[in-house]
């Protein structure tokens, strides 16, 4: 996937803090564990980011009182959402997708932390319309 060099570039910051992260807790722990490490990491690293951004539900114009949580915004632009699970299964992407559309970020990253190498439990994704011609 060819996508602008700044967006490469704050993707392989934010994949490098998650590394360092697992590197030295390793998988299996609770998605709270990890959070404020990782948070660390991407401070260290001299990333701007948001955690836990609110995002209220619009339907057909109007706002509605239930809102969503996005785990973190890095830069502005991408959507990363943590995960320590099993297995990454296909409700996974879509709730980074929709999290991506709602706050307008058209790059996100979904990182599961509960495997043993973490690039096999990461993915990245880019919103439709946003892909490079």
């Amino acid at each position: 996937m060819l996508i602008d060099t700044s967006v490469n570039r704050i993707t392989h910051e934010i994949l490098a803090a998650a590394i360092e992260v697992h590197r030295i807790l390793g998988p299996g722990l609770f998605e709270r564990v990890y959070e404020p490490c990782f948070h660390y990491e991407l401070g260290a690293r001299k990333l701007r980011f948001e955690t836990q951004r609110v995002v209220p539900t619009l339907y057909k114009g109007m706002k509605f009182g239930a809102t969503y949580r996005v785990d973190l915004i890095v830069e502005g632009s991408i959507v990363v959402e943590m995960k320590c699970v099993a297995t990454l299964l296909p409700v996974h992407r879509a709730q980074v997708l929709t999290y991506m559309k709602l706050t307008s970020c058209p790059f996100g990253l979904l990182i599961n932390f509960n495997v043993p190498k973490l690039m096999d439990g990461v993915r990245r994704l880019v919103l439709p319309g946003h892909e490079p011609t």
